[in-house]
């Protein structure tokens, strides 16, 4: 198995500055193979590459790792389901990746890559075929919108619930979700922000990038009560350790909130000995646009605490500073169960802050929001 995950990353590294031409090569390939397969993916195809390749290289960097690996491809199994995906599509999908790995490594590709790659991709789509095969649950739910807030220019709160089942979800998941009458096929996942309920009723923060997310921009702009989404099956692990007995400390930027909230809420539900703290950060003070109701709950639960912080306003009368640098002021966290929710450069620097508090790794789990 060792080699056989050093194979794999030593090929990887052959490719992985040139995602683009990877990507080009694989749905050129994927599409002389098998035409009928372009009508499962949207009509600009921009991004969906780079999405369909990630979980790829996830799956083949945790092949030392089988438990994961194995839940991980489950997920994604499940997943997939939303596009129609069925065995002979993952058979063609190989060898266009494989074509498409050959062409972009160049003279640098070997025998024993390409063997290596054939052998995890035929686990990968096993575990993942097993995982829809055991889902009984639908490819995806119709969903109703029933709120819409706006708060400022370019983020939303949303309530929608579930049509047709129930949608099980655990709190700190998210679902991939899609706005069929603006941008049909075109997915793009969001977290859950509140707890499990009866009513079938899931919450979500979206912001959109300036230019940029179309299906943000859709759930921001364009969206309102009574317009139907879909939401595929919920994935993620960054989910309560209900054996534990740690405190807990959470860390959030802008709508990273979303499943920081979530698991608040499961806490009051649940919670009666652990304590928990909450960081919530954002660059000026109106992005903190939930921060109302977290301290409506901090009142009625004393085991809660919210410290908000911003980065860019010298007036703020709270804690100032990037949130992972106003962590460290009120450590240390080595005791404590960690949640991280935010941009990649937030959480980047979030977990560098836990690393050097000497936080145990498996004591943090995290979920980001986007690159920047």
């Amino acid at each position: 198995m060792e080699n056989f995950a050093r194979l794999l990353k030593e090929s990887w590294a052959l490719v992985e500055e040139d995602r683009e031409r990877l990507s080009g090569h694989f749905y050129a390939r994927l599409f002389l193979l098998d035409p009928a397969l372009r009508q499962l993916f949207p009509v600009q195809m921009s991004g969906q590459g780079d999405r369909i390749l990630e979980a790829i290289v996830t799956a083949t960097q945790t092949v030392d790792d089988p438990e994961s690996f194995d839940e991980y491809l489950r997920a994604l199994g499940r997943d997939h389901r939303k596009y129609h995906v069925d065995t002979t599509h993952y058979e063609t999908m190989g060898v266009a990746l494989l074509d498409a790995l050959r062409s972009t490594a160049g003279d640098g590709w070997n025998l024993e890559y390409d063997q290596a790659w054939r052998e995890a991709y035929q686990a990968i789509t096993a575990k993942m075929l097993a995982g829809a095969d055991a889902d009984e649950n639908p490819p995806f739910w119709h969903a109703e919108v029933l709120t819409h807030e706006r708060h400022g220019a370019d983020t939303a709160v949303l309530t929608v619930r579930a049509l047709q089942h129930e949608l099980p979800w655990r709190a700190g998941q998210y679902v991939s979700l899609e706005v069929p009458r603006h941008h049909p096929r075109v997915w793009r996942t969001y977290s859950v922000a509140n707890a499990p309920n009866d009513d079938n009723v899931l919450e979500f923060h979206v912001r959109t990038p300036e230019g940029a997310g179309w299906v943000s921009g859709a759930l921001v702009r364009r969206t309102r009560p009574g317009d139907l989404l879909r939401l595929a099956a919920p994935m993620g692990s960054m989910t309560l350790d209900t054996e534990s007995t740690r405190d807990i400390l959470c860390v959030a930027g802008g709508v990273g909130l979303a499943p920081v909230k979530a698991l608040v809420e499961e806490l009051t539900k649940v919670n009666r000995t652990r304590w928990v703290h909450v960081f919530y950060g954002a660059r000026r003070p109106e992005d903190l646009y939930a921060l109302p109701a977290l301290q409506e709950l901090v009142e009625t639960y004393p085991w809660l605490s919210v410290t908000p912080a911003c980065s860019e306003d010298p007036d703020f009368d709270g804690e100032l500073g990037d949130i992972s640098e106003v962590v460290t002021r009120y450590g240390p966290w080595t005791s404590h169960d960690c949640y991280v929710s935010g941009s990649a450069r937030m959480v980047r620097a979030t977990l560098r802050a836990l690393a050097e508090d000497e936080v145990p790794p498996q004591h943090i789990r995290y979920d980001t929001f986007g690159n920047v």
